[in-house]
């Protein structure tokens, strides 16, 4: 049993086994030394063993999500927007908090607060970071805690994905206006995109050295999900590849990303199709794989979609066109 006493005008709570080195801690009110002592107790009965709580006592989310930031997100493959994301969660008063005393009520009025200003995305993403970077600091930096409050905490719920795809005569529309515009490269991403159902980072990262007219088959060395995926060329793709040919680089798209975001706002906004995203068309492309009768392994084959549910995310198949399927 715990000894819990006042000592010069503080209230002690100190936990006794045999065997084990005695562990004591001192505190303002006589409840949170008794709370101290019951969770100490409950994990001397569950492991056999006093962990020592000094080190989540006097260790701030700051200085765990610092340390996570500089040493285990530069090794991934989303590594800047992880880390600009953490350097922004680090201006948060949720920060200052040591992980002893870190709360779901505190997580819990971080995501409220949040919701005010960003996206329900948004906010799982932060959450999920916090969480696994308390996850690694238990696992592997010798920071002892109960368990990780930011998984008992609920996450927002997530916005229907969209589910727009082109219409009537937008595809003729948004080719012609490219073949109008002054960017160059717009049609064949456009064309590719729709053909393939690659996204916009493998269509920009796609060399020439990994491309086989002869067979037919792009192949990406290294994808989102961070697998390699060999992507089967139509006729159409086959015919805009052949025109991309000039022997002047190692890219098919010489391009940077922020480019291609800006001349895109630019041509939907030219024609009128303002909410039409470019990542849309990839949404098109696996439709209408599925439209064409191919099944859901040689769908995912092609797109790279590694969960049926991301899979099906992906996926909007008109109504009016399976309604004309039950005849």
């Amino acid at each position: 049993m715990a000894t819990i006493r006042k000592l010069r005008g503080r209230w002690q709570a100190a936990v006794r086994r045999k065997g084990l080195a005695p562990r004591a801690k001192s505190f303002d009110t006589k409840a949170e030394a008794e709370r101290w002592a019951r969770n100490l107790e409950s994990e001397l009965d569950r492991s056999g063993t006093l962990p020592d709580t000094r080190p989540a006592e006097k260790t701030t989310l700051a200085q765990i999500l610092t340390r996570y930031r500089d040493e285990i997100s530069p090794g991934k493959r989303s590594s800047v927007s992880e880390i600009s994301r953490i350097t922004a969660i680090l201006r948060r008063p949720i920060c200052f908090r040591t992980l002893a005393l870190l709360s779901t009520a505190d997580l819990a009025a971080y995501r409220d607060e949040r919701l005010k200003a960003v996206a329900p995305a948004t906010v799982v993403r932060e959450l999920n970071t916090i969480s696994h970077a308390i996850d690694t600091a238990r696992r592997e930096w010798g920071v002892h805690l109960a368990q990780n409050p930011c998984k008992l905490v609920r996450r927002p719920a997530l916005p229907r994905g969209r589910t727009r795809r082109l219409e009537g005569n937008e595809e003729q529309i948004l080719l012609a206006a490219a073949d109008a515009g002054r960017v160059r490269y717009l049609r064949p991403l456009i064309v590719l995109a729709i053909e393939t159902g690659m996204r916009r980072g493998e269509l920009l990262s796609l060399r020439w050295e990994h491309v086989d007219l002869e067979q037919r088959v792009a192949h990406l060395p290294m994808t989102k999900n961070g697998t390699t995926r060999d992507v089967p060329l139509s006729t159409r793709a086959v015919e805009t590849l052949r025109g991309l040919q000039t022997g002047e680089s190692a890219m098919v798209f010489s391009v940077a990303p922020n480019a291609v975001r800006l001349a895109w706002e630019r041509l939907t906004r030219r024609v009128g199709l303002e909410d039409l995203h470019l990542h849309d068309l990839r949404r098109e492309a696996v439709s209408r794989l599925f439209e064409k009768g191919f099944n859901v392994a040689e769908v995912a084959t092609i797109s790279g979609h590694r969960e049926l549910r991301m899979l099906q995310r992906c996926t909007h198949l008109r109504a009016a066109d399976l309604a004309a399927k039950l005849g």
